[in-house]
């Protein structure tokens, strides 16, 4: 049974337990790739520095190119309900929350596709 993540550090630590961390990497890349604004995360980057890479990202991208962020939350598919709720006045958190959402979503498509 799938249990939504609580947090970025549990959804990391689960990934890494279920070994799934690689390919959750590669979804990632994939996606932002798809939408044009490649992030190029190494396979092999640590959990706090892909954290901290996918926060800075989504930090710009909400900054710089608000209409290229809209499109690659589109590509990742994360339900716009969840983006709504969130509390734009702080960029930095909302930035952080945004990447939550993103890894949250990529972590379902990794996860299901593993089991099924």
């Amino acid at each position: 049974m799938y249990i939504a993540p609580i947090s970025t550090d549990n959804l990391l630590s689960e990934a890494e337990k279920e070994n799934l961390y690689v390919k959750l990497i590669e979804q990632l890349n994939k996606d932002f790739n798809f939408a044009n604004e490649p992030i190029d995360l190494p396979l092999n980057l640590l959990p706090d520095e892909l954290k901290a890479q996918l926060h800075e990202k989504i930090y710009r991208l909400i900054q710089y190119k608000f209409a290229e962020y809209l499109s690659l939350l589109y590509i990742v598919d994360v339900p716009e309900d969840q983006v709504k709720k969130l509390d734009g006045s702080d960029i930095m958190e909302l930035s952080q929350q945004v990447s939550f959402l993103i890894l949250k979503r990529e972590w379902m498509k990794v996860w299901f596709r593993n089991r099924f």
